[in-house]
């Protein structure tokens, strides 16, 4: 019992106000990073750019809510119906075979917490959860996360990742791109996406397909190579429909 009040009382439970207009420091995920390579005698560089959420493509945006958290727009940080097929799909193959962490709980756990499967820590992330969602919009949510989530070893936000992968500004994504990054997230560590595994292109095709069947015409294999608007505001009443969460590095 004292135990649980220590950890609970390490929440940031009046901090997490101070990210409504500031972009936080180093991520409890970064640092953990950098012991586990410190651990085995080596040294890690973080390498992150922020980039602001309007500066990015719509099509960036779109196929990252779409692969992660098809209902992040309507959901208050928890989607009980995922946690719910979750539970039952687990407890039918025996193994943790589908995730229901939202894009909230991600950075959650990405900004605060550790990627132990501790139930104290999913605890305090469901916790920090509905702080983020009570002290914050959806827009900055979703801008904090394309900033800080892990892309690669020492990799962390969007700008990072596409300088890294593709050579260029997120601002400047094509939708193939897009597709590809949004199609790792899950397991960041184990797979690159300017590759063609059999894993990249899976998970490509699915997140496609996905954004062909919400917003019709708008994304087909034609425009896979071409660049759309920039993304000027996200409405915080957009719907998202529900899908699969495959979770991993980020997803935990």
């Amino acid at each position: 019992m004292l135990l649980l009040i220590v950890e609970l009382a390490t929440i940031p439970w009046f901090s997490i106000a101070d990210l409504k207009k500031g972009n936080p420091g180093p991520t409890a995920l970064m640092k953990q990073r950098m012991e586990e390579a410190q651990e085995e005698g080596k040294t890690l560089r973080i390498v992150q750019r922020w980039i602001p959420l309007a500066k990015l493509p719509r099509q960036v945006v779109d196929a990252v809510v779409v692969a992660e958290d098809g209902t992040f727009f309507s959901h208050s940080g928890i989607d009980w119906f995922e946690v719910q097929e979750s539970i039952e799909k687990n407890v039918k193959e025996g193994r943790a075979a589908r995730g229901a962490s939202t894009i909230t709980q991600q950075l959650a756990k990405n900004l605060y917490l550790s990627t132990s499967k501790d139930p104290v820590r999913k605890l305090k992330e469901l916790i920090i959860t509905l702080l983020l969602e009570n002290q914050l919009g959806k827009n900055r949510i979703l801008e904090l996360y394309l900033n800080v989530i892990e892309w690669g070893r020492g990799i962390f936000g969007i700008e990072a990742a596409s300088q890294a992968y593709f050579g260029k500004s997120a601002s400047a994504l094509t939708l193939d791109e897009a597709l590809r990054l949004a199609a790792v997230i899950p397991s960041p560590l184990r797979h690159r996406p300017d590759t063609d595994s059999r894993y990249v292109t899976r998970r490509k095709d699915i997140v496609l397909r996905r954004l062909t069947a919400r917003y019709a015409n708008e994304y087909s294999p034609q425009k896979e190579n071409s660049s759309s608007q920039s993304l000027n505001e996200v409405p915080d009443d957009a719907t998202m429909d529900s899908t699969d969460i495959d979770e991993g590095d980020n997803g935990l």
